[in-house]
């Protein structure tokens, strides 16, 4: 069975970025060289996804422009001796295919992953949040892990996770491990629950969510029967449980060393997600260390705009 539709929800309003997002949604915000959802993008195409559906929402067109061919643009570098640039637009050639849909209610992320229905049928696809990059460069093929387990297992679903300090847990859906089969077979682990946003005591582990799954088509029925939570919003985690408590199989797969999650959500995890990208590239990276190191060396930090 081939894997190879990944709906990516990007259709949040990104209030915690203002004034950044107040014109250009979160997802098209520059992480080194760029934009955020480039990066999703890049990482799904890799490991062999060819439809992608973007479930947008109001102000969200610069992302279906930014992944329109636009021969224009090609042309004028051509022509004006900047050859150099065009490798840049290697994303436009991958072999996939972009299609949009609008969430036009903002309802939560299980309604969102809803609007895909009509799309996905009944076939098996991924999900993977349009805000979030996994690993410096998106340099990570856990949804080629996720996709083999799926259909190794025979699975309803299969979840990233990655490991989070427990002060933080609060913040994450959590995963409760199945005990027979927490941790003993290195990366991948059968899930017995998912408890949302859990207090550190209540928590069975420290394993958060982390944007990127794999579901059956039955999650649609399951989202279908999943009752609002606060603010009238649909829960996919909720929907997750359903499937659970209905005996449905759910697999968890560790984020290995490198693949860290850059949530692209505050300015907080933002600002340090530019900085060490900018610091990894190639071209640019050796000379903005030094520029950092001479103001953290000088503690002259946010004072010194002459050097």
């Amino acid at each position: 069975m081939d894997i190879n539709i990944a709906v990516v929800p990007v259709a949040g309003l990104g209030t915690r970025l203002l004034p950044a997002t107040k014109s250009q949604p979160k997802e098209m915000l520059p992480v080194g060289r760029k934009p955020v959802v480039q990066y999703v993008v890049e990482e799904l195409t890799r490991v062999g996804m060819k439809r992608l559906l973007f479930i947008t929402g109001p102000g969200k067109t610069s992302i279906e422009n930014h992944f329109d061919l636009n021969g224009e643009l090609i042309q004028t570098l051509r022509e004006t001796g900047k050859e150099d640039l065009l490798e840049e637009f290697e994303y436009e050639r991958a072999p996939v295919q972009y299609f949009y849909t609008r969430q036009r209610q903002l309802l939560g992320l299980g309604h969102a992953v809803l609007c895909a229905q009509p799309f996905v049928g009944d076939q098996p696809f991924v999900v993977a949040l349009g805000d979030s990059i996994i690993g410096v460069n998106a340099q990570s093929d856990v949804v080629r892990r996720m996709t083999r387990c799926f259909v190794e297992n025979r699975a309803a679903a299969v979840i990233a996770f990655e490991e989070v300090p427990m002060g933080d847990v609060h913040n994450y859906g959590i995963a409760k491990p199945s005990f027979d089969s927490a941790q003993d077979s290195g990366d991948v682990f059968q899930i017995e629950d998912v408890i949302e946003k859990p207090s550190v005591d209540e928590a069975p582990s420290n394993l958060a969510i982390a944007a990127r799954y794999v579901f059956a088509p039955g999650i649609f029925e399951a989202i279908h029967r999943t009752k609002p939570g606060k603010g009238g919003e649909i829960q996919l985690t909720d929907a997750i449980r359903l499937i659970l408590q209905e005996g449905g199989k759910a697999y968890g797969i560790t984020l290995r060393g490198a693949e860290r999650r850059f949530d692209i959500g505050n300015f907080d995890s933002y600002f340090r997600a530019f900085v060490e990208f900018a610091l990894a590239d190639e071209k640019h990276g050796a000379g903005l260390r030094q520029h950092v190191e001479h103001l953290l060396h000088r503690g002259g930090l946010g004072h010194d705009h002459h050097s």
